[in-house]
């Protein structure tokens, strides 16, 4: 009667720990995937914005009289923004790092792109170019939230691998932590205007 009774206990507590395990493994599980899913969102935002890239060029190749170089910068970061990718499993800080800054890239060219426009007034009345410059800052924001929800969701997860039980099925199946997009160093600072022209 004695060893039937702890053999009770002792299958009861194996059930208990298989359901915690079971439980924390399919919680971690969904905290990643909606990692994933953010990032596939912010892919999809960064792409928007390099699709556009082209249609835009297009249209300001168009004035004759317009600036070669600022041009070739805005399609030389292009090529290299779409050719820096990061899978999803493989989110550390370095290589989120390193698609950030290609990303900026592009982002410091567009500007100066639009800084310089400001000097074509038949180009800044262009309907086309009015139509793409209103979808690239639509891109922008988009990209800005996108970030944000991957973000908060990189934070959901990240919180939930490091809490007890869970930081142990963590650890034992190979969740690792998600980097951040971090601001970019000398982001708190607009940038002047000539800075942007140069």
């Amino acid at each position: 009667m004695k060893k039937s009774r702890s053999s009770l206990i002792i299958i009861g507590a194996l059930v208990v720990i298989g359901f915690i395990l079971f439980r924390g493994y399919n919680g971690l599980v969904d905290k990643e995937e909606t990692v994933n899913n953010a990032w596939a969102d912010v892919q999809t935002q960064y792409q928007r914005r390099a699709d556009l890239i082209p249609n835009l060029v297009s249209t300001v190749k168009g004035y004759a009289e317009f600036e070669k170089e600022t041009l070739e910068s805005v399609i030389n970061a292009r090529a290299n923004a779409t050719s820096t990718t990061i899978d999803a499993n493989n989110l550390t800080a370095e290589e989120l790092q390193k698609f950030q800054a290609a990303q900026t890239q592009v982002s410091s060219a567009l500007s100066r792109l639009l800084v310089t426009v400001e000097r074509y007034p038949d180009l800044k009345a262009n309907q086309n170019f009015l139509e793409l410059q209103t979808q690239l800052e639509r891109t922008e924001n988009r990209i800005n939230r996108s970030r944000e929800l991957f973000n908060e969701s990189a934070k959901a997860y990240n919180s939930k691998i490091r809490k007890f039980p869970t930081v142990i099925i963590a650890s034992v199946f190979g969740f690792d932590r998600k980097a951040y997009f971090d601001a970019q160093e000398g982001a708190e600072q607009a940038p002047e205007v000539g800075e942007l022209l140069n």
